[in-house]
């Protein structure tokens, strides 16, 4: 299961890459963030549950926040051009 935190690390680690040459650096920084948690995680040698509790948690802050972002601070239509 840490083999799996790491494939996350090294996607993650990807799309900040990718992020950051597409001058998003915002995004770029949340998604070096992701990395170095993931990272940080797969070292850490914790149970199999406990790597999926961690992950259902992880996916339950990111859900909540993509939800209120594209609720409340996207703009209506789009970006307006």
């Amino acid at each position: 299961m840490d083999r799996m935190y790491r494939v996350l690390g090294f996607w993650t680690g990807i799309f900040a890459v990718m992020f950051f040459l597409g001058d998003m650096y915002t995004t770029s920084l949340i998604f070096f963030g992701q990395t170095g948690f993931f990272l940080l995680l797969s070292y850490l040698k914790l149970s199999e549950r406990m790597y999926i509790y961690v992950f259902g948690a992880y996916l339950t802050i990111f859900f909540a926040g993509f939800t209120y972002w594209s609720t409340f601070m996207m703009p209506l239509g789009g970006t307006g051009h």
